[in-house]
């Protein structure tokens, strides 16, 4: 009897958060670990079809870089990396938009619709709404130190967002699942990071909140304790502090960009926690980091 009195505590501390959240539009970037454990993946798939059926928007925008990985090392083709970015050219570029757009895209779909919710996947060929354009060049240091400009191919990054069709789709009561290939304007693919897209799609939607699920449980200070809130102030103080550091600096900075682009809090959570995404929007404490614009907006 006392777990089911735990449980309904549980529906209890979670019914402001309904309240307050009820048509409000979250854009979630799912990818890491998340993204290849069945576990999790079917975790995943149940929260999302929770928020929809409680009244709030979604949007999922997806990585794959393991998987197109794996796909090309299927065919022999080695990738290389510069600054973060996969050098794609256009054999590479046929293969990350077949990963991407197709057996990602599509197996992420049919999971939300396995556990009863209604989802669309999208590309930003779809409608053209993801406008990029090509990254001309790069720059690399070698490990004498020595600079180098490549030019990454097939990359990309974010011009414009056209949200109608986005917007069109969760007012039907689907959740769009958007795969980040972007399209020039000539129509042709290019590849684009799924935390830009994210953060993008979610400045385009004015959403509420824009979750990055990653592969650490948030953001540390210099004593390794977990920051459960911040500021962009504090945030920008503690990259520059090199406290914020190597990987996560890019994810802290999309999450900024998303706050300055009008995006009212961002969340970065550790998505090998089944649920995750329930424990930190419907929880008093979450399980993350949250960052706000400012510290008058950082209570969950």
């Amino acid at each position: 009897m006392q777990s089911v009195i735990e449980k309904a505590s549980v529906l209890h501390e979670a019914l402001p958060y309904i309240r307050r959240f009820h048509g409000r539009t979250f854009v979630i970037k799912y990818g890491g670990h998340a993204m290849t454990d069945a576990s999790l993946k079917a975790s995943f798939a149940r929260d999302v079809c929770l928020l929809r059926y409680v009244g709030i928007q979604v949007v999922v925008v997806h990585g794959g870089g393991p998987q197109i990985d794996a796909a090309l090392g299927k065919m022999g083709v080695a990738s290389e990396f510069v600054a973060g970015l996969r050098i794609t050219d256009e054999a590479t570029m046929d293969v990350v938009e077949m990963v991407l757009g197709g057996q990602i895209n599509q197996d992420i779909v049919g999971l939300i619709c396995q556990f009863g919710g209604r989802a669309v996947g999208l590309s930003g060929k779809d409608d053209a709404f993801l406008r990029a354009s090509k990254l001309t060049e790069v720059r690399a240091r070698e490990k004498d130190g020595a600079e180098r400009v490549v030019d990454p191919g097939r990359v990309g990054e974010i011009a414009h967002v056209n949200p109608e069709i986005v917007d069109h789709l969760m007012r039907a009561g689907f959740v769009p699942v958007v795969a980040p290939v972007g399209v020039d304007e000539d129509g042709r693919a290019l590849n684009v990071n799924a935390d830009t897209v994210a953060g993008k799609v979610a400045e385009a939607l004015k959403a509420e909140k824009l979750l990055l699920l990653t592969d650490v449980d948030g953001v540390r200070d210099a004593e390794g304790k977990l920051v459960r809130s911040l500021t962009a102030v504090e945030a920008e103080a503690m990259i520059a502090a090199g406290t914020i550091s190597g990987g996560m600096i890019p994810k802290v900075r999309c999450g900024l960009d998303a706050l300055a682009g009008g995006v009212k809090k961002v969340h970065m959570i550790d998505g090998r926690l089944l649920h995750a995404i329930l424990l930190e929007i419907f929880t008093d404490d979450g399980i993350g980091t949250e960052i706000a614009r400012a510290r008058d907006e950082t209570s969950r």
